[in-house]
């Protein structure tokens, strides 16, 4: 999320409406922290919480401090790809024991305390079932583990692409970011590699190697076609030239440097068969 168009947003939202937007919803992408210091000033400014998309870092951190503590609530995914899993399911980070106990009151069911099943206010069955919360509470035990082999999948991928032109790996921006890099992410310079993702992403699938685009930007899925967008053009670019690098827990140096051959054997073996062809000349 850019703070500069996010306070376009904010304002062209009061300009409409009149009425100042109830929350705002940073997502820590990949795994990666968002700008938050910025984005905490104008939500002081404008008296707006914060509601951190956490799903995907668990573990990342920002000047030190965890992402998933710096909103008023956050969330995390425990889904079967993420950093510890309960095979589904997530948690909510509250500030306060009072949000949390309002917040364990709505996801069972909002039921009153009666001997009686008596309910006040609308609730939903939000638990997860005590064998998928043992799991997790378990995986919770070895958090920095898993943390410490993503990054270490995250700097092999670096060093063995790092002599390939056209290939940038992602990396923390400054000292300020320290991402668990849930997924490696790579971008594409398609004049420089004479390759588009796609064509790279399919000459993995032959190799049974699995890779995916980056994610899709909601403005541009059909679902939210006609919803109000805020944008300068970066999103729909990444997602042009992003690709997701397999990052599991259970992949060893041997199949990350699989991966990672194959990727510059595919451009390597393209610009060999434009130059004999004459296209590169």
């Amino acid at each position: 999320m850019s703070p500069e168009l996010l306070e376009h947003a904010i304002k062209d939202w009061i300009r409409k409406t009149g009425k100042v937007p109830k929350a705002m919803i940073p997502v820590h992408l990949y795994g990666m922290p968002a700008q938050i210091d910025a984005m905490k000033e104008i939500a002081r400014v404008y008296d707006i919480r914060i509601i951190e998309d956490a799903a995907e870092a668990l573990g990342s951190t920002y000047k030190g401090r965890k992402c998933g503590t710096f909103g008023e609530f956050a969330a995390l995914s425990f889904n079967g790809n993420k950093m510890i899993t309960t095979s589904g399911g997530g948690a909510l980070v509250c500030s306060t024991p009072d949000q949390a106990k309002k917040t364990v009151f709505y996801a069972t069911q909002a039921r009153d305390d009666a001997p009686w099943y008596q309910h006040s206010s609308i609730g939903y069955n939000y638990r997860m079932s005590n064998i998928c919360a043992g799991i997790g509470r378990g995986q919770m035990m070895i958090l920095e583990e898993h943390i410490a082999r993503r990054r270490a999948i995250h700097q092999l991928y670096k060093e063995l692409l790092s002599g390939m032109e056209g290939i940038v790996v992602q990396e923390n921006p400054s000292r300020d970011y320290q991402s668990n890099f849930w997924l490696t992410c790579i971008l594409i310079d398609k004049k420089a590699t004479k390759l588009t993702p796609e064509e790279i992403y399919l000459y993995l699938a032959e190799k049974q190697i699995e890779s995916r685009p980056l994610w899709k930007p909601l403005h541009l899925q059909p679902v939210f076609s006609t919803a109000p967008f805020y944008g300068d053009g970066t999103s729909a670019s990444l997602f042009d030239i992003g690709l997701c690098l397999p990052s599991g827990l259970g992949l060893s140096d041997e199949e990350i440097a699989y991966v990672a051959e194959h990727i510059c054997t595919c451009i390597k073996r393209n610009n060999q068969s434009l130059l004999t062809s004459g296209y590169l000349i």
